[in-house]
């Protein structure tokens, strides 16, 4: 029979009805003629048709599927039960939602991250070339967010190799739309080879760049730009064509726009505006890095020729590396760095799904997010286990009744299942429109003004199988079990049960209690993870980084537009901290060439008496430095107008440098050297300070040595700087003034303002997360979980109201029926917690490198996690047992 009679059953049995009363006028009429009168003639009419209603079910049943049908029924039925139980309907509904929604949102964010491939043609095609053998490590600069290559080594590469059909390569950078005053960053790539080429992407409008654009000495290079930031930027105004954009102070050509789905191939980032990398001359001047062979900054790409593996092109790479290195040694390298260099391999990797600082960043937080909301829907479908098995034993008679009558035991489940079947559905809707709100503010969380985050979270195949994974195994968890223990008892013991006097078994409840224990024991492991994550960001928060972070903003200054002289640079920063110290609301200004807590890195080889002892983090600072960022200096002096650039040299090391280079002697007076990037000792640095051990690169580090050195003295002034400045209070206008005072200098100053408590802030992005997540779910967990005990208790309670009563009728008094009760109660917990305690162990190990200053078995972590589960377990089973205790016992007693 075909779906489309199916479907139009209704139509069918009308027509049918319409034949047959056609064919009863007929017969009368013929009948009335015969000489019969019209009820008799009516009468033998229908007995010459027979049973009309019968006649319509079989030919409505022809027309049936009767599989299609019966489940339909069962729908239905299901649906009438769910609205008379409403309560129990929106809690199971939310928190599958809840528990769906929270694991489709993180594996939606582990698939855009980690599993989906890029948005480009035959992304399987694509190799990424890099150093393969790297025997003790690499020298020189690091800039960008995947330096992999130098220049000089990503242009021999692409011109010797022969495994690849196009090469590009590509590093992230950021420009200044601004023409001075404060920055307005936008994100950008400089690219070189045939970027879009290598990956497919063709153009929206316009044209994209290829290798003919990457030209040493292009003077006037086109850019593209990105479709997002058309839209922002231009309303996606197609006339946009060779229209001029400004980037740090330079006007390029815009040639091209590229399609809406293409994001660049750094995941988790995105680009508004593509360079190509010739122009690098032009917007860095002598800082470009062009023919530099130490300065890595480069990532290559290649897209495979036909019959090219990549383990293949990993071998040819691997041939043509000596030759490579050697006509690419950097001449800055001492004798032991040449020899590394020299032993460099290179090598093809898989890029199908492409670069990304945020996969490495966040790889094993995601995973452990992604247990997490699996071990909190685990806890839902357990309590909705429990809260079906109560319902299916309630409706035991039910069920006796229809298997009496002679259904069987597999149509019973299945009826019994279809409520399942409907929660979960209804469930999983919601949970995909709780997914599509919570990833985006996962990605929200992530994110900030100074490092935004671009991730593209459509509801793909991999998402909405994953869902869908999840919703059928929650309903046959939580809705199989009870189906099949309600059918499992005969009809005649089925009758008996719950007559007057009749006491359920520990068998009875045995499934229920089990369910219990483990719901236990899973939420005290996700409470122990949330309390240790949430103690982490506490210490971290809490912790001493040297200096006081409170209202101190930090401004960055770039001179390049401004073209001053290296000479005349040094005056011009004294000029802008002067105007800088007279603004109002400024209590004390110094420079700092590496602002803490920012990710930049400074260190140098030291050596003390002539002998090299090991390298230490450095930094150069301006006097007021430390009064500015309230770091005391334990002894000595501060650095001073004394110390200019024709003065002796001098530093200021703090105390983990003098206990790890000077053994803890009195430092001051005691020189030291710094070894250059040749391997050549400078001049000696005389410490006339020592000052409070501080944070550095971020605040998980340990205290590292570190020596600062006069801005002064420095040999050659940047082009760029910080400024620390203390303020009473930050405010917008604050904070505009600062600017007025930097561009009153020279207008075209490029300034950018932050706080250092939100850099701060932005360095504990993962370890904020971790704690908000790991808090909601592991409260939501115990949540659910007291809810079930509360459940099964309440319900064991309404099963033995009998036994109580006759308990209370013999002399037992209210105190110990609700002992009797809580004790009940209070073994399930114990039991749950003797095994959550092994499982939170074992799993706090495996997250051990996301704590700070605490251990996975921290002994008060464990207790507070034991004493508030047992007691909000104790609260939610003394409920049902004082209610119970109040019943008077002839009330008790009359219950059938």
């Amino acid at each position: 029979m075909s779906i489309s009679r199916y479907l139009r059953r209704s139509r069918w049995d009308d027509e049918r009805a319409h034949e047959l009363e056609v064919y009863l006028d007929i017969e009368t009429d013929e009948n009335i003629a015969r000489g019969m009168t019209p009820e008799e003639a009516r009468f033998a009419a229908r007995r010459k048709l027979g049973n009309a209603t019968q006649i319509r079910e079989v030919i409505y049943e022809m027309n049936t599927i009767t599989f299609i049908e019966t489940v339909w029924q069962d729908l239905k039925h299901a649906v009438r039960l769910l609205r008379h139980n409403p309560a129990f309907a929106c809690v199971a509904i939310v928190s599958l939602a809840l528990g769906t929604g929270a694991n489709t949102a993180m594996f939606q964010l582990v698939d855009a991250v980690r599993l989906r491939t890029l948005p480009v043609e035959r992304p399987e095609e694509l190799a990424e070339v890099r150093v393969a053998v790297v025997p003790n490590g690499r020298q020189g600069s690091f800039n960008g967010r995947r330096a992999a290559l130098t220049n000089p080594q990503w242009e021999l590469i692409r011109d010797q190799q022969q495994a690849f059909s196009h090469m590009m390569a590509w590093t992230a950078t950021r420009f200044d739309l601004a023409t001075g005053g404060e920055v307005r960053p936008t994100e950008a790539v400089w690219i070189a080879g045939d970027f879009f080429t290598t990956l497919g992407v063709k153009p929206l409008i316009g044209r994209v760049l290829t290798s003919a654009d990457d030209r040493r000495g292009c003077p006037a290079p086109g850019v593209v730009i990105s479709y997002g930031f058309w839209q922002r930027q231009f309303g996606g105004d197609p006339a946009v064509l060779g229209r001029p954009l400004t980037l740090d102070g330079r006007a390029f050509d815009i040639i091209g726009v590229t399609p809406a789905s293409f994001f660049g191939v750094d995941v988790g980032r995105t680009f508004d505006v593509a360079l190509p990398l010739c122009a690098e001359p032009l917007l860095l001047g002598t800082d470009t890095r062009l023919d530099r062979r130490d300065s890595w900054f480069l990532a290559a790409i290649g897209r495979l020729k036909p019959g090219w593996t990549v383990d293949r092109a990993s071998a040819h790479l691997n041939g043509l590396s000596q030759g490579i290195v050697e006509a690419t040694l950097p001449d800055t390298y001492n004798a032991d760095g040449v020899k590394n260099y020299l032993a460099f391999k290179f090598g093809a990797f898989p890029f199908s799904t492409g670069a990304s600082a945020l996969r490495t960043r966040y790889a094993t937080s995601l995973w452990i997010l992604l247990g997490v909301t699996g071990l909190v829907l685990l806890i839902t479908c357990a309590n909705l286990a429990n809260l079906m098995l109560a319902r299916a034993t309630a409706r035991e008679r039910e069920v006796a009744v229809r298997l009496a009558i002679g259904a069987s035991r597999r149509r019973v489940v299945r009826q019994l299942l279809s409520e399942s079947l409907l929660l979960a559905a209804i469930g999983t809707i919601g949970g995909l429109i709780v997914a599509a709100w919570f990833s985006r503010v996962l990605v929200r969380f992530l994110s900030s003004a100074n490092d935004p985050l671009f991730v593209d979270l459509p509801l793909d195949w991999r998402v909405f199988a994953f869902t869908s994974a999840v919703a059928v195994t929650a309903c046959l968890f939580f809705g199989l079990a009870p189906a099949l223990r309600a059918t499992r008892l005969s009809p005649g013991a089925a009758m008996k049960a719950g007559g007057r006097g009749s006491t359920d078994t520990r068998e009875r409840f045995s499934i229920r209690r089990g369910l219990v224990v483990v719901q236990v024991a899973l939420s005290l492991v996700l409470l122990v993870g949330a309390l240790l994550f949430v103690g982490s960001l506490r210490h971290l928060m809490t912790t001493d980084p040297g200096f006081r972070a409170d209202g101190v903003i930090h401004a960055s200054l770039d001179l390049r537009r401004a073209d001053i002289p290296p000479e005349n640079r040094e005056r011009t920063f004294q000029d802008i901290v002067a105007r800088v110290r007279a603004v109002p609301g400024v209590r004390a200004v110094a420079e700092v060439m590496v602002a803490p807590i920012t990710g930049s890195l400074w260190n140098r080889g030291i050596y003390v008496d002539g002998k090299l002892v090991e390298s230490s983090l450095l930094n150069a600072v301006s006097p007021g430095y430390f009064r500015t960022m309230d770091t005391p200096v334990i002894k000595g002096r501060d650095f001073d107008s004394r110390d200019t650039s024709n003065a002796p040299r001098v530093a200021i090391v703090n105390a983990r440098f003098v206990e790890r280079f000077l053994k803890g002697a009195d430092p001051v007076g005691r020189v030291f050297q710094l070894e250059d990037r040749k391997g050549q000792l400078t001049e000696s640095y005389e410490i006339v300070g020592i000052v409070k051990n501080t944070k550095y690169y971020d605040l998980k580090e340990d205290f590292e040595s570190i020596a600062f050195v006069p801005l002064a003295q420095r040999p050659e002034r940047a082009t760029d700087t910080t400024v620390a400045v203390r303020t009473d209070a930050i405010s917008s206008a604050l904070t505009g003034a600062l600017v007025r005072a930097v561009t009153d200098v020279h207008p075209a100053i490029a300034v950018q303002i932050d706080t250092l408590t939100q850099q701060i802030e932005e360095s504990l992005a993962r370890e904020r997360l971790m704690a908000f997540l790991s808090g909601l779910f592991g409260g939501l967990a115990a949540l659910i979980a007291m809810i079930g005990l509360y459940g099964v208790m309440s319900y064991m309670v309404v099963r033995r109201r009998t036994e109580i009563g006759i308990r209370m009728a013999l002399g037992a008094d209210r105190v110990r029926v609700v002992r009797m009760i809580v004790r009940e109660a209070g073994l399930l917990v114990i039991i749950g917690m003797t095994l959550g305690i092994g499982l939170a162990l074992a799993a706090a190990r495996t997250a051990s490198a996301l704590l700070f200053g605490l251990q996975p078995w921290d002994p008060p972590t464990l207790a507070t996690a034991l004493v508030s589960l047992g007691t909000v377990a104790a609260l939610a089973s003394w409920v049902p047992a004082y209610r119970a205790s109040r019943v008077p016992p002839t009330t008790a007693l009359r219950q059938d």
